[in-house]
């Protein structure tokens, strides 16, 4: 993490859950953990977001709420996926409105399994999202697309 140039900002999104990856995602924010201190700031307004942690399921009543978040973010942009449920669909995978994971309906960059997800494995999960943060932003410095810019240009 010594060469990311800005501190990089995050938004946190609650598809379908039991709320344990949610409260997991909270305890990295306490005194004990505390991602500030790298510089890793937690915001509410996507404009602003980096990184995209999700944790839940998604389904026919979240999936456009998930893709206009990840819409309104910035290019180079990242998602992490936290917890089985947002990996796979986990234990709700069987509902009759639910889709799966979160990369049915959005590219994912990184998977973080876990049930619930441990506040060590988000953080490591995070810092492999700023590695690949970074290699985006390398890659549109060098004048070539992100992959989400690659997938636009396909649907146009």
């Amino acid at each position: 993490m010594s060469n990311t140039v800005k501190s990089p900002w995050v938004i946190h999104y609650d598809g379908s859950s039991c709320n344990g990856c949610d409260i997991e995602v909270l305890a990295c924010l306490t005194p004990l953990y505390d991602v500030e201190r790298f510089g890793i700031i937690n915001t509410g307004n996507p404009k602003h977001a980096d990184i995209f942690l999700v944790t839940g399921s998604v389904n026919e009543q979240n999936k456009n709420v998930v893709k206009q978040i990840y819409d309104q973010m910035p290019e180079p942009k990242v998602v992490a996926a936290i917890g089985i449920c947002a990996c796979t669909g986990g234990i709700f995978s069987e509902c009759y409105n639910v889709l799966g994971g979160v990369d049915k309906v959005i590219p994912v960059d990184c998977y973080i399994p876990g049930c619930a997800a441990r506040p060590e494995a988000i953080i490591d999960g995070v810092v492999k999202a700023l590695g690949v943060l970074e290699q985006k932003r390398l890659a549109m410095k060098q004048g070539g697309n992100t992959p989400a810019a690659a997938e636009e240009e396909k649907e146009a």
